[in-house]
């Protein structure tokens, strides 16, 4: 029998262990009790998880159409934000953060890598090619360390680039500092993984490497799914549950068989051999499938409460990436060096509105999925979706791009647009989250103080 205070249940079957999502019919009274007594770290007020997500998007934006008109709850949205205007209430827009550190000072060019190396950190980044990188914890991992020990994986780190620790990239900079979002300590990066069948058997696989092999051997062998395998103990725990979570279950092991079938399509020019290679190129053959398989992954561990942190690098910053599918050949990069060129602002233009649809993508997946505390798993989150440059043709670090969605289970202002003090920095608005979490810091980064405008 399944205990009812066990929020996080896992099916075990040839050697897979499948996360579930938490059900109201084992959502007992504890955890929220110990959430209201503040004894519980990132958890929501009812004692559901509290999710937290860092989403870099690259290369600036065209200034223009990002723009957003007034201030407070009567604000107008700029062409950008269409894709994900239905939203608008979930969503808290900010101007005039900056990240001070990412600017040159004495360092000289390399603002791409400063622009993703203190995205997260609000460090400066030592200027070297070499093994001496030094730069400062993220946030996410600052969040990690206080509730990582609450579910199976600390934190997630996703990216949609291969992984690069070592060579110069940019200027005089390590790829370090421009492939790696999250950082365990000012020298230690953490390893984004970039292969969505890697991350898809990372959360429904255990044990050791040569148990996943014979398991995945198998499956491919049988040509069954991982959860055909374990579909008599799914079936055997449905018997448990209310109505409402035997729906709930049916459509989740719907779901995730729908991800395994797009993950199995994009690698049929081969599957890797093991987690932490860098994926084959072409797999996935089109960038917004590699997006949004890879944004599925976050969602199913935020829905199975494996992590409650996470970050996603979409691409580096100085990625000079083509979008051909959207009709924009050349390099996102090049263009976004516009010169205000109108036909190169329009292109960047248009590289904005497919990164803006990935938002949306994401918002509606959070969105559509009921937690356990009947609540949507945005309502439960704090999505920090952003990047490191403003107008990337002079290299921008300040009023930089930057969209927190979801209410933190209630505790976020949202329906707003706040524009803070002039050059603010950004991880002001870090320490604000990391107070809704229950981790109180006196500073991160280069912190001065809280934005209170959004709790």
């Amino acid at each position: 029998m399944i205990s009812r205070t066990n929020r996080r249940i896992f099916l075990k079957g040839l050697g897979a262990g499948v996360a579930l999502p938490a059900f109201e019919t084992f959502f007992g009274s504890a955890s929220a009790k110990a959430a209201a007594d503040g004894k519980a770290l990132a958890t929501t007020a009812t004692g559901a998880p509290l999710r937290t997500a860092f989403i870099y998007k690259p290369n600036g934006v065209n200034v223009d159409l990002w723009a957003i008109e007034g201030a407070g709850r009567e604000f107008s949205l700029g062409p950008t934000h269409q894709p994900y205007a239905k939203f608008k209430k979930d969503l808290h827009f900010f101007g005039n953060l900056a990240h001070i550190n990412g600017t040159a000072g004495p360092d000289g060019a390399g603002d791409h890598a400063r622009a993703n190396a203190t995205f997260l950190t609000g460090a400066r980044p030592r200027k070297t090619a070499g093994a001496d990188i030094k730069l400062g914890i993220s946030i996410d991992q600052v969040i990690a360390n206080a509730v990582g020990d609450q579910t199976r994986f600390s934190s997630l780190e996703l990216s949609c680039d291969g992984v690069r620790k070592s060579g110069v990239c940019d200027s005089g900079y390590s790829c370090a500092y421009q492939f790696n979002l999250s950082w365990r300590s000012d020298t230690t990066p953490m390893t984004p993984e970039a292969n969505p069948r890697h991350v898809f058997e990372r959360l429904f696989g255990s044990g050791p490497k040569e148990e996943r092999e014979r398991s995945f051997a198998l499956r491919n062998k049988r040509q069954r799914s991982i959860l055909d395998f374990v579909l008599e103990d799914a079936k055997s725990l449905n018997r448990q549950l209310g109505r409402n979570d035997q729906l709930k279950l049916d459509e989740y092991m719907t779901g995730v068989r729908e991800i395994e079938r797009r993950i199995e399509k994009a690698e049929r020019f081969g599957l890797p051999d093991d987690p932490g290679v860098e994926a084959p190129s072409g797999v996935p053959g089109e960038f917004q499938e590699h997006v949004r398989l890879m944004l599925d992954m976050l969602v199913l561990a935020f829905e199975t409460d494996s992590t409650r942190v996470a970050s996603f690098l979409l691409s580096h910053d100085g990625s000079n990436r083509s979008f051909k599918d959207i009709g924009v050949p050349g390099g996102h990069h090049s263009i976004s060096h516009h010169q205000k060129n109108p036909d190169l602002l329009e292109k960047l233009g248009k590289i904005d509105l497919f990164y803006s649809q990935q938002l949306a993508y994401l918002l509606e997946q959070l969105s559509s999925r009921k937690d356990v505390d009947g609540n949507s798993l945005l309502h439960n989150s704090m999505v920090v979706w952003g990047g490191g440059l403003a107008d990337p043709d002079r290299h921008r670090h300040t009023d930089l791009p930057v969209v927190v969605a979801g209410q933190g289970g209630g505790v976020l202002k949202t329906g707003l647009h706040t524009r803070v003090e002039e050059d603010t920095p950004m991880c002001n608005l870090f320490l604000t989250l990391l107070d809704q979490i229950g981790v109180k810091e006196e500073r991160f980064g280069d912190s001065t103080g809280r934005i209170s405008q959004i709790v």
